[in-house]
């Protein structure tokens, strides 16, 4: 599978710039992180990924939808809550701005409401890769999620919309 950062969103260019959470909820890409996602789809092309699976922050779902795949949404694949950004959209209001997507699964608050610790993280990560393990397409999945969480899945620090390769079944990640 590929793991895919989402794209720069309005939270990253403020915290990039300050080091100080902006308090911007569920940030939206910023235009030069739609030209990433654009450019990451095209990157994806021709490498046999079928379908992807997103976060249901706004900056993935975003992300997703330049790629043109059929998306399911899982919040398990969601950022770490540590920041204002790391707090959702409803689950309702998800439906209303994303009609074409299946949010009927999630809780309305489907993301912490609390901090969650690096260890919390890497137990949600276990537990992906786990799921990942059975799902006989991982090899054609596009993941399309967050800093914190790939960091917990495979160790690595991503930019906005770099990708790794991951294989559920290894015990690291492949750059």
């Amino acid at each position: 599978m590929i793991l895919l950062r989402h794209g720069e969103s309005e939270f990253n260019v403020v915290y990039s710039a300050t080091g100080q959470d902006p308090g911007i909820r569920d940030p939206r890409l910023t235009e030069r992180g739609h030209e990433q996602a654009r450019e990451a789809a095209v990157t994806l092309a021709g490498q046999g990924v079928t379908r992807a699976l997103a976060s249901p922050f706004t900056r993935t779902l975003e992300t997703a939808a330049a790629l043109g795949l059929p998306t399911t949404i899982e919040a398990a694949v969601r950022e770490r809550g540590a920041f204002a950004c790391d707090v959702g959209t409803p689950a309702s209001a998800l439906m209303v701005d994303w009609p074409d997507h299946d949010f009927s699964h999630l809780d309305e608050c489907w993301w912490r409401e609390d901090r969650e610790s690096e260890a919390e993280v890497r137990v949600r990560a276990d537990r992906f890769r786990r799921l990942a393990r059975a799902w006989p397409d991982h090899h054609a999945l596009v993941v399309v999620s967050h800093w914190g969480f790939i960091l917990a899945l495979t160790g690595r620090s991503v930019k906005n919309c770099e990708m790794v390769i991951y294989d559920p079944h290894a015990a690291k990640s492949k750059a």
